[in-house]
């Protein structure tokens, strides 16, 4: 339900930041710990208490191994799911890296790109990449559905 979802970035910040700690499997005293924070202290942030502190997202995200910038980038999309979704992949890590190398290698020339073929390319990519997502899900079930029958498994009459 569309209610339900965190509204201010300091709730979805909270959301996202307790969702990756939880995938993580880690409790609030771990992840305080490997932050050099006073438990206390990093529960006020995991509750999104306070001003944003992107410091302390760089230094969350190193301390449950996750991706920096998807924390950052959930607020603007309303989706602390998204910093989830990149936690193990790094996506927005790697984004940013290939930015920076697109900045270094292009540099003021990037000026002259028009915000169409700027759209259209970011469109193409992220499509083929869900495309590359799905593909492999279907592919790791073919595999599976087809070497599964090959298993021996346990007859009615063994088990007695």
């Amino acid at each position: 339900m569309e209610s339900d979802r965190p509204r201010s970035q300091n709730e979805i910040l909270a959301a996202a930041l307790r969702l990756i700690r939880l995938h993580r499997r880690l409790k609030p005293a771990e992840v305080a710990e490997a932050m050099g924070m006073a438990k206390r202290s990093y529960e006020h942030f995991e509750a999104g208490k306070g001003k944003i502190n992107l410091e302390r997202i760089h230094r969350f995200a190193e301390a449950t191994d996750s991706d920096p910038y998807a924390i950052i980038d959930c607020m603007a999309l309303g989706s602390p799911e998204f910093a989830v979704r990149c936690a193990d992949n790094k996506a927005m890590l790697a984004l940013r890296v290939v930015t920076q190398e697109f900045d270094e290698a292009v540099g003021d020339a990037i000026m002259e790109l028009d915000t169409r073929s700027i759209i259209n390319a970011f469109t193409r990519t992220l499509k083929d990449l869900g495309m590359q997502a799905v593909r492999r899900d279907d592919a790791a079930k073919a595999w599976l559905d087809e070497r599964i029958g090959r298993l021996i498994t346990p007859t009615k009459d063994e088990e007695d």
